[in-house]
């Protein structure tokens, strides 16, 4: 088994597919809308086959995912494939404007990350 694709509610579904396509490689799919619901959403495929779906629907609320000491979702990691890449694409991503939340290390269970917050504040772990 794994993990078919992850989904988050966003407030501004064009900008987070632009970020997710400039800055990690997706690549969207048609945009869907449902009128009755006033739901639309895209599916952002990754390199590797995974999914990122991305869905917008006004009466949908904003939440934060900074807050870490509370239960539920609180990140997901996009693997990059090298140490260089994770720095270069946290340096990237820091002069771009966007919050870096962890500078790149290596952690105590082994990985070499640094965490970015994407522009509607969702905790992305930047992985080898």
């Amino acid at each position: 088994m794994r993990i078919e694709h992850i989904a988050i509610w966003v407030t501004d579904l064009e900008m987070m597919r632009t970020f997710y396509e400039r800055y990690f490689n997706a690549v969207s799919g048609e945009k869907y809308y449902n009128p009755t619901k006033e739901f639309s959403s895209y599916f952002l495929r990754f390199t590797d086959g995974a999914r990122l779906e991305i869905m917008h629907k006004p009466s949908i609320g904003k939440s934060s995912n900074i807050d870490t000491t509370r239960t539920g979702f609180i990140h997901f990691a996009m693997s990059v494939g090298s140490k260089e890449k994770v720095n270069s694409l946290t340096d990237e991503l820091r002069a771009d404007g966007y919050t870096i939340t962890g500078e790149p290390r290596t952690t105590g269970d082994g990985y070499y990350e640094s965490v970015v917050l994407d522009p509607e504040g969702n905790q992305i772990e930047i992985t080898i």
